[in-house]
């Protein structure tokens, strides 16, 4: 008995810090109308995916409720992008762009790269959209996937600083990845049907796949420089007389 009071002790002290692990879930039209302030207050839920696009031309019919009501509730949101391999990655680029308002997300983007939508997977175009996303969004995009297009094609130096999005509802997955979707049959109210949940390595948090806002940061702070400066002209600059017209700038 005696060596069961640490146990105790030590899984009392755990147990606060298991359940504020962050997680998160991807939704899609398949979820129907969400109640995004229902789902908003379990405290474990801190983000969600919401699907975009798909290939060259489809859209998710939910999105702008689902990217709109989410991020109104409280919630952390980033889009993702369904890769086809029967479209060019300038084609399914633009549709995600046309879709996706960069001002609009609190995450980096997602290529979502599935087996089912891959009847070959061309690493050319996958790359071009890569980068495509990238230099638009200002961040590389996670990469979701399975563990065995992972080992097929990911595996090597040339992706070694993406973020990976692993499905597994089997087993922890075996290699690097950042966010973990442990199993497509969550139960979470505000949603009436089945819905992704994922969590974070333990190396990693939600601050590792936000967006830097880095050009509104900028923005601000080139406004805040201006100002003395221009406090300082205007305090130079003598009256003008009622009679006399200004110059037309």
């Amino acid at each position: 008995m005696r060596k069961t009071i640490p146990f105790i002790l030590a899984l009392a002290i755990l147990l606060p810090f298991a359940a504020k692990a962050q997680k998160g879930i991807d939704v899609s039209r398949f979820q129907d109308s969400i109640n995004w302030k229902r789902v908003a207050k379990n405290s474990n839920i801190e983000f969600v995916y919401v699907k975009a696009t798909e290939g060259a031309s489809i859209f998710d019919p939910m999105y702008k409720y689902n990217i709109k009501k989410a991020k109104d509730a409280g919630l952390l949101v980033g889009s993702y992008h369904v890769y086809s391999s029967r479209t060019t990655a300038y084609q399914q680029f633009a549709n995600f762009k046309k879709t996706v308002g960069k001002n609009k997300q609190d995450l980096v983007p997602v290529l979502d790269i599935e087996a089912t939508h891959c009847h070959k997977l061309y690493m050319a175009r996958v790359d071009k959209l890569l980068e495509l996303m990238e230099k638009e969004y200002g961040a590389k995009p996670m990469i979701y996937t399975s563990e065995k297009l992972y080992n097929t094609h990911f595996n090597n130096k040339k992706y070694k600083k993406y973020h990976y999005f692993i499905a597994n509802y089997k087993r922890q997955p075996s290699m690097a990845y950042t966010l973990w979707q442990y199993t497509q049959r969550g139960k979470l109210k505000g949603i009436a049907g089945f819905v992704d949940f994922s969590k974070f390595h333990k190396k990693y948090s939600v601050e590792d796949i936000k967006l830097k806002k880095k050009a509104a940061a900028a923005t601000s702070e080139s406004k805040e420089n201006k100002q003395p400066e221009a406090a300082k002209n205007a305090a130079k600059t003598p009256p003008v007389a009622e009679t006399q017209k200004p110059k037309e700038q």
